[in-house]
């Protein structure tokens, strides 16, 4: 039971006390809750004993402290346990599909007895919903896109999600005498965008052949583990909570180096490897490199002597998809990717004026606090009213405000004044050319009418795109990671006409978007379209926050040269499009 966990168990009871029709004002205290819980750095469990402790945490009373001293002793609490009970845990899974809050849940459960997605589904197909409210035929083929895209990416999570999994279940394995080193393999360290399962591997004398027993017993104690898969001499299988898989193997310390290659693949670079081993005399598996004559081991330890005795560097992780990669670096030509230090900017945020919860000077302090030297605050304009977006004249406004906290923070952090202007239905631009013009760092990005054909959301987007202020395209697809899928669009067509224009693609780092993919960035490379990565913030604490991004721009190859925001700030501008 960790933070995050914690955070989400109470953000579920509040789902099913909506489900439930409880008091709105009781639900948002659980709600404020989970998002105290969620930000607040003392560790819960450890404080959970101390009452005095957790009522000084902002949003957590007496109930709430005594709902986290329950979950740190049991894994839940009993308000959770009995609406669960009441609601099955199947409500819980509709309220992932796209659209569907707790009133809508709430409605097929007491007009249709519907509580899970399957029964949904067989609703939906034999027409049981089209007499309920609100549930026209748009929107149930709407839901039934829903549970098709979900079953799709049914059965993988977030890699934020899995990073947070395997850091959690490393600093367990790490206190036990005798494993001295856990890493991550498979798809996490290759940095994909979202995990089916997790590979962690292992070593230390206890991990030894002949050795493994009490470690093995060990990992299988696991706190989190929902059900134990397998259980072998050096390999524990297991899900933990929520479902995600996970294999723990212990390895001895001098097969590392040819463990991790294997495990962390791809699967198609690993089949291109041992091909390249075996023309040059040698077999390769999760053991060794060894010469196929008289199985002498040549390479093991590290990764690093594996690739070398293959003749080639040690390929970066993230590039291991057999996309050439193997060539490049045999040829001794494999780029330089891009990494976190290089980055000197974050270029898309918000703040107070919209929907932010921070304020000009204190996202400024946040991104100074990270080295950064500049940002640009662009905050949501009028379309979005929910977000509380700027008008003309409140804009020209917060110009003038983020202009002077800009002054008064004398060079030690550039403030680039920005905005993040909506793209309309019909491609044209939430706010007059004339504000637009007096901005440094325009934003345009669609938020609506994602449903539009595949033609006419090119055509929309191309438009937005010849307005000469636009000098970035957000979060491009607008995908949002296994919850919406990204909205139909001709990105060959965008890429070129940004690319002849100057307009720069953003890759958004936040977790759950990660927009560009890894595939799209890459056309932009080849395309000589050029990128920013930026984080998308709404608060401080998610400032400079680009380590997830930047493993999509690194699955893509992208070095330092391809991301604008690398630069200075005077040489991040002058790489933009020019302004009229």
């Amino acid at each position: 039971m960790d933070n995050r966990t914690m955070a989400r168990l109470l953000d579920e009871a509040a789902d099913l006390m909506e489900i439930d029709g409880a008091d709105s004002f009781r639900v948002r205290s659980y709600r404020r809750a989970a998002e105290a819980i969620a930000q607040t750095t003392v560790d819960l469990c450890t404080a959970a004993e101390d009452s005095v402790r957790l009522l000084a945490i902002p949003g957590i009373g007496k109930s709430m402290a005594a709902n986290v001293q329950a979950m740190a002793t049991s894994g839940s609490f009993p308000l959770r346990d009995d609406l669960l009970a009441r609601y099955g845990a199947g409500v819980l899974e509709l309220l992932k599909l796209p659209g569907m809050g707790p009133k809508t849940v709430a409605l097929f459960r007491d007009a249709a007895q519907i509580t899970t997605i399957d029964q949904l589904a067989e609703a939906i197909d034999a027409g049981r919903l089209a007499g309920l409210p609100r549930m026209g035929a748009k929107q149930l083929e709407k839901l039934r896109k829903g549970i098709e895209d979900y079953r799709r990416s049914a059965g993988r999570i977030r890699i934020d999600v899995a990073d947070d999994e395997a850091k959690a279940i490393s600093g367990y394995l790490l206190a036990f005498d005798g494993i001295d080193r856990v890493t991550p393999a498979g798809s996490l360290r290759r940095g994909r965008d979202t995990v089916g399962d997790l590979d962690l591997l292992a070593t230390g004398a206890a991990c030894a052949p002949g050795c493994t027993a009490g470690a093995v017993e060990y990992v299988a104690a696991y706190p989190g583990i929902h059900d134990i898969i397998a259980k072998g001499e050096n390999k524990v299988s297991f899900h933990v909570h929520g479902g995600l898989q996970v294999d723990v193997r212990l390895l001895p310390t001098a097969s590392y180096g040819a463990a991790l290659q294997y495990f962390t693949g791809s699967k198609a670079h690993n089949v291109a490897l041992r091909q390249r081993a075996l023309k040059l005399g040698y077999t390769l598996n999760e053991w060794a490199l060894a010469r196929l004559d008289d199985g002498a081991v040549v390479a093991a330890a590290s990764e690093e002597e594996v690739y070398a005795a293959l003749g080639m560097a040690r390929i970066p992780p993230e590039m291991r998809e057999n996309l050439g990669e193997i060539e490049l670096a045999s040829r001794g030509a494999l780029p330089r990717l891009v990494h976190a230090e290089d980055l000197r900017g974050d270029l898309h945020m918000h703040t107070t004026a919209s929907d932010g919860r921070n304020t000009i000077r204190e996202m400024a302090q946040a991104a100074l606090a990270c080295g950064l030297g500049y940002i640009a605050i662009t905050d949501h304009t009028k379309a979005l009213a929910m977000t509380g977006g700027l008008d003309e004249k409140r804009a020209l406004e917060h110009i003038a405000r983020i202009r002077e906290v800009d002054s008064e923070m004398e060079g030690r952090i550039r403030i680039f004044s920005g905005i993040e202007v909506d793209i309309l239905a019909d491609g044209a631009l939430d706010l007059d050319d004339e504000v637009l013009a007096q901005m440094e760092v325009v934003i345009a990005s669609v938020h609506s009418r994602f449903e539009q054909p595949q033609e006419e959301m090119t055509t929309r987007v191309l438009r937005a795109l010849e307005n000469p202020y636009v000098r970035i395209l957000g979060h491009p697809t607008g995908r949002l990671l296994l919850r919406r899928e990204p909205f139909a669009l001709d990105m060959g067509a965008v890429l070129r006409r940004a690319a002849e224009l100057g307009v720069a693609m953003e890759h958004n780092a936040a977790p759950e978007r990660l927009d560009l993919c890894d595939r799209d960035l890459r056309m932009a490379k080849e395309l000589g379209c050029k990128v920013v990565i930026s984080t998308d913030a709404h608060k401080t604490s998610v400032v400079g926050k680009m380590e997830y991004g930047i493993r999509q721009l690194r699955r893509a190859w992208l070095t330092p040269d391809d991301v604008l925001n690398t630069r200075n700030a005077e040489g991040f501008l002058a790489g933009l499009r020019a302004r009229p």
